[in-house]
């Protein structure tokens, strides 16, 4: 960690105010409301990010994700010291914590952005409680959303439910624009950094010294910078062709900037005012109209943030009230077929090998391999949804149980019975299987219809060492569809 050398700053030959910056979900020092914020009210401001242990103590908490999330504090870190302050680093429960530290260090203030995870809420109360028992001001803003929670009701007062209305109203109003990087602040003084070693802070470890080894290079590069090269990237691209490209695995069709948008790497506002720059060179309807799908992500990403908010009991079960006692069968061992990419489905395979080996997967296949769970192995979702965070490198929560949500039928959804065919999927999406050969290279010499279709030979099979279909789709499809009606009118299985 670097070490300030400079005095205790004054102001008017006053010592000016300190104000310590929590970041959380906010890894980044531009288009950041909060510490924006903190800016204008003090230039003596640091920041400080909690390893907390509550958290990093989960059972679904992934390597690849942790190794992405230290990377951002390097980074961070590096243009806090560009700013002339610094980033301290604890690992401690927030409270006491992040309350110590303040106290130490007589804090004027404490400033951060909210959340809509439930866990986050309540442990933001409690700090936010106890500080101010401490005549510690605390400041919050809205900073990883586009609009908050209360400026999006629908015309009874009530939160969305329903995307398309939600999508309407969102789409509908005016966004905020990008917010200037942290400058010209000052950091702690020489007294002020040996106060905040004493109350706990440490140099910032890698993810091994906590516990999680990931040996595979990261297959999104972490940190501010790089999310706004990926960024401009997208936009100089492949945005242009999104809307007909986004759904094919194979190719490079997607921002991937999902673990920069959960982290905070990059600002919301940043990437909508990208979206909108793009839009006003955009020289034919099909590129408009391929903006407007990718826009329509982003506010399908702040549909998911806002009903969590909205309905916390989502992180903990279904919407839906069939699926309260849904009679799922949860077969053992297809459920670790399932996450070893061997159900004998080439599609779902190929994404499951995709997801273990590099802690990432194409959305399409997100929604394949979520359907084929709950609705071919009738598993329930919930254990899919665990096994994603304990892999993937962008999740979070609000996204993924959205999803996995949506694709079991139990989520917010008007046409909530959806069943992917496996083959169909692959067939319309993969349709040269180039994605199933890639994950799948024992299985590329056989006929590409075969792989699409799944009908492999048993000779193919045998030379390959690949597995026979655990279940018949059109069986389980049947199966499921018969447990889904009887759950819905009340009748007991």
């Amino acid at each position: 960690m670097t070490v300030s050398t400079h005095a205790a700053p004054t102001l008017n030959g006053r010592m000016a105010d300190l104000i310590l910056f929590w970041h959380r979900r906010d890894l980044r020092h531009a288009d950041n409301v909060g510490l924006s914020a903190a800016r204008q009210r003090s230039q003596h401001i640091v920041g400080v990010f909690c390893l907390d242990p509550s958290i990093l103590q989960r059972d679904d908490v992934a390597p690849a994700r942790v190794t992405y999330m230290i990377g951002c504090l390097e980074a961070l870190q590096e243009e806090y010291t560009k700013a002339s302050s610094q980033l301290l680093i604890l690992k401690a429960n927030p409270a006491p914590g992040v309350v110590d530290l303040a106290i130490a260090l007589n804090t004027k203030a404490v400033f951060w952005n909210k959340d809509v995870e439930p866990y986050s809420r309540d442990r933001d109360r409690t700090v936010a409680s106890t500080l101010r028992e401490q005549g510690i001001e605390v400041v919050t803003f809205w900073d990883q959303i586009l609009h908050e929670p209360k400026e999006l009701i629908t015309g009874a007062g009530n939160p969305y439910t329903v995307y398309g209305p939600f999508w309407r109203n969102w789409s509908s109003k005016q966004k905020s624009a990008p917010l200037i990087p942290l400058e010209n602040a000052i950091g702690l003084s020489e007294t002020e950094q040996e106060t905040a070693n004493q109350a706990g802070v440490i140099a910032l470890p890698s993810a091994k010294d906590l516990g999680f080894v990931w040996t595979n290079p990261l297959v999104i590069e972490p940190g501010e910078a790089a999310a706004k090269s990926k960024l401009g990237d997208f936009c100089d691209r492949a945005i242009a062709d999104y809307s007909e490209q986004r759904d094919f695995p194979a190719n490079s069709g997607t921002s991937q900037l999902s673990a920069a948008l959960k982290f905070g790497a990059i600002g919301i506002r940043t990437v909508w005012a990208a979206t909108l720059e793009v839009e006003k060179y955009a020289r034919s309807d099909e590129v408009r109209n391929s903006i407007r799908v990718w826009q329509q992500e982003l506010a399908w990403r702040e549909f998911y943030q806002h009903a969590l908010y909205a309905f916390p009991e989502l992180a903990e079960g279904p919407y839906r009230t069939p699926f309260k006692e849904f009679p799922w069968e949860n077969n053992e061992d297809h459920f670790q077929a399932w996450c070893e990419g061997r159900t004998g489905y080439p599609i779902v395979d190929a994404a499951m090998r995709q997801i273990n080996e590099v802690g990432w997967m194409h959305n399409r296949c997100r929604m394949i391999v979520a359907s084929f769970l709950t609705k071919d192995l009738i598993i329930n979702w919930q254990r899919g949804e665990k096994y994603f965070m304990q892999r993937l490198i962008d999740g979070d929560l609000s996204a993924n149980n959205g999803g996995w949500q949506w694709s079991a039928s139990s989520g917010m959804d008007p046409k909530p019975l959806r069943i992917f065919n496996p083959a169909s999927q692959a067939k319309k999406f993969d349709p040269e299987a180039e994605y199933i050969r890639h994950w799948l290279p024992e299985l590329r010499s056989v006929d590409t219809a075969d792989l699409i279709s799944g009908n492999l030979s048993s000779s193919d099979r045998d030379r390959a060492n690949y597995p026979a279909p655990i279940v018949d789709h059109n069986q389980q499809q049947r199966r499921f569809k018969e447990l889904y009606q009887r759950q819905k009118i009340g009748v007991q299985v």
